[in-house]
């Protein structure tokens, strides 16, 4: 069985890629959300020249010989493109042994408990509260996750005081039995954070994520040794020897890895494999409803150290316009505050053939 043809389907948030055999056998998949267009250009150029013609049995191998022929291209766009190849890879396999993702890789089909994580930071304490409340009662969600800091703020809040009013109005306002989670996207200095993290803790608050500029992991492992909750990251990174380096240091109780953002589903299970040799649980990244949650949630489903929950994004068309009817129905129907991986082959989604017929189509044979 080898690769015959790739082809993506582009737009400037999200790019689709379909792989066929040269038996006729597909796979979908899908590279990193965010500047797609231009991830996709790179599949084509540093990707597909490595993949064409090759065996498609041997995920890792593959993913290896695009990897070592790229050695001079290390980077998050590299691993943003070879996403689309190994989750591709992934589907296919499931295809064509007629079983969901999750169990090629040990696991079973089931449900999920979900965390709903908001995005947003341009919102009153008062109305986040409001809606995540609404959402705890309508769809029965029992853990949530919203924004402090600023992104990237250099303790300079979103605007002054913010921090210190949303933290226990909306931690109050869920109330007890309910996990709650906050996001500070790299926007504290280690004593601000911990000043942060103290008052989190006061309020019941039990996941403390990406306190400090991610790029100094010291930094965050000056915060992680100060607290008693759960300090947690590792979203934007995607090299293995930063990933080991975060690990051997302890420099979060909680490893967080984007399956897209990884370069697919083989590179975050090596992370997952790190994280469980040293005792860490696996919370990833997955901050929209395009394919890396569901990719997500079939990790989830296998994995030994998987954390407590899925995080899934709350945000409707009026935050992510983009990623509205990319499926055929509704993959991320929620329930009780649980979301179910499917039990068709593969990912066990179809792509919505509208949006495909919109998008930029490329394709090499």
């Amino acid at each position: 069985m080898k690769i015959a043809q790739l082809e993506t389907f582009a737009n400037e948030f999200v790019c689709f890629v379909k792989l066929t055999t040269d038996d006729g056998a597909i796979g979908w998949g899908q590279t990193s959300t965010y500047n797609a267009d231009i991830t996709a250009q790179v599949f084509h150029r540093q990707v597909v020249p490595w993949a064409l013609g090759q065996r498609a049995d041997d995920i890792q191998a593959l993913i290896d010989r695009v990897e070592e022929k790229e050695h001079k291209f290390p980077g998050s766009y590299r691993c943003r493109a070879l996403a689309g190849l190994d989750t591709a890879l992934w589907d296919l396999h499931g295809r064509v042994a007629g079983k969901p993702v999750v169990e090629l890789l040990g696991g079973k089909p089931g449900w999920l408990r979900a965390y709903a994580s908001s995005m947003k930071r341009d919102i009153t304490p008062e109305a986040e509260a409001e809606r995540l409340v609404r959402l705890r009662d309508e769809l029965g969600f029992t853990a949530f996750k919203w924004r402090v800091a600023a992104e990237c703020g250099r303790d300079i809040d979103e605007w002054p005081g913010r921090t210190e009013k949303i933290v226990p109005t909306v931690a109050r306002a869920l109330g007890d039995g309910i996990d709650k989670l906050v996001d500070a996207n790299s926007g504290y200095s280690p004593r601000r954070a911990i000043e942060v993290g103290r008052l989190l803790e006061q309020e019941g608050v039990g996941h403390f994520e990406e306190p400090c500029p991610y790029w100094h992991l010291e930094q965050t492992r000056e915060v992680t040794a100060a607290l008693s909750l759960d300090v947690t990251g590792g979203e934007q990174d995607w090299d293995l020897a930063t990933w080991q380096r975060m690990i051997d240091l302890r420099a979060v109780d909680i490893v967080q890895p984007d399956v897209m953002y990884m370069g697919g589903m083989t590179r975050t299970l090596t992370v997952a494999r790190m994280a469980a040799a040293a005792g860490l649980p696996v919370t990833p990244h997955s901050a929209n409803l395009s394919l890396v949650t569901m990719c997500t949630m079939h990790l989830l489903g296998a994995i030994p150290n998987a954390g407590k929950y899925l995080e899934l994004s709350i945000e409707g068309a009026d935050y992510y316009p983009w990623q509205q009817e990319l499926f055929i129905g509704d993959p991320y129907r929620v329930e009780a505050g649980r979301v179910q991986i499917p039990s068709a082959p593969g990912w066990g989604v179809e792509i919505n053939p509208a949006w495909l017929a919109r998008a930029e189509h490329r394709r090499a044979a």
